[in-house]
């Protein structure tokens, strides 16, 4: 680069040096917490999970560079609008804000885009609807967001009892997919009978995952409108969701084996109901 154009990159830095500053403390809290800010921002971290921010066009409201990994400044903030807050944080003050044990060095408060039931019911060409219920592992859930959209899907509805998407794990094994992914959170019993009901409404198929029993994977139907149920590896699909699922389907696997992970079971369904479409 260069020098003028590292020295404006330099002059939009603000020197943050007290852990009390209203951002940083935001940052702080949505990390520590999984969820949006007051403000309706979640917080991410890393190169990679920066540039793919920028590059599905969320919006920034700050980004935040640990001092001595302010190089990173010189290749993102010509990526981002002069109206984002760009700060330059103390080492000792980025570490005890972000969760990482080694971090990279960059942080970022942005808004993830908003969607409806209404507009997954009305992308189901694209192909099923994954429902996830139960499900905590935030790697698993990554895993699934990511499978999600390579694959082809509608959506992901997050149902009750299952990790926050707004979590810095899940963003981080998502690969960006959460930023891209139309994702609802239905974390209620009565949200969740209203998703229930919308499908019956809209003629979908719903089919529950499971390690034991059901139709074979090879052998059930994956296409047209339909909705895939996945729960947490212990508990499996919650009952109440399973009895209320037109299929059960099963992956066939060794005896020797319980059961998959959820995160490896729902990528194959997904993967499955993909190549019957094609």
């Amino acid at each position: 680069m260069k020098p003028k154009a590292k020295s404006e990159q330099q002059h939009r830095l603000r020197r943050i040096e007290g852990r009390h500053n209203a951002l940083l403390k935001e940052l702080r809290q949505a990390f520590a917490h999984g969820e949006r800010t007051a403000e309706g921002d979640c917080a991410i971290e890393g190169v990679r999970i920066v540039e793919e921010a920028i590059r599905s066009g969320l919006r920034f409201r700050a980004l935040f560079f640990r001092e001595s990994a302010q190089s990173h400044a010189e290749r993102i903030l010509p990526q981002i609008g002069a109206h984002v807050e760009t700060l330059l944080v103390a080492d000792c003050l980025f570490d005890g804000a972000v969760p990482s044990e080694t971090p990279q060095g960059i942080a970022a408060l942005v808004r993830l885009k908003e969607f409806s039931l209404d507009d997954m019911l009305q992308r189901l060409q694209a192909g099923p609807i994954v429902v996830v219920a139960g499900l905590q592992d935030p790697g698993n859930l990554g895993t699934i967001l990511r499978s999600a959209e390579a694959f082809g899907t509608a959506g992901a509805v997050l149902g009750e009892g299952t990790v926050s998407h707004f979590n810095a794990k899940v963003i981080r094994a998502s690969a960006g997919s959460v930023f891209r992914l139309p994702i609802v959170a239905a974390r209620t019993a009565a949200a969740m009978a209203s998703v229930s009901a919308k499908f019956l409404a809209h003629s979908v198929r719903t089919m529950a995952t499971s390690s034991h029993k059901g139709t074979p994977l090879d052998q059930a139907r994956l296409t047209g409108p339909a909705a895939i149920l996945v729960g947490s590896e212990g508990a499996g699909v919650p009952r109440s969701l399973m009895a209320q699922a037109d299929e059960i389907v099963a992956i066939p696997h060794s005896p020797h084996v319980e059961s998959l992970n959820a995160g490896v079971a729902a990528s194959i369904v997904l993967y499955e109901a993909a190549r019957q479409r094609r």
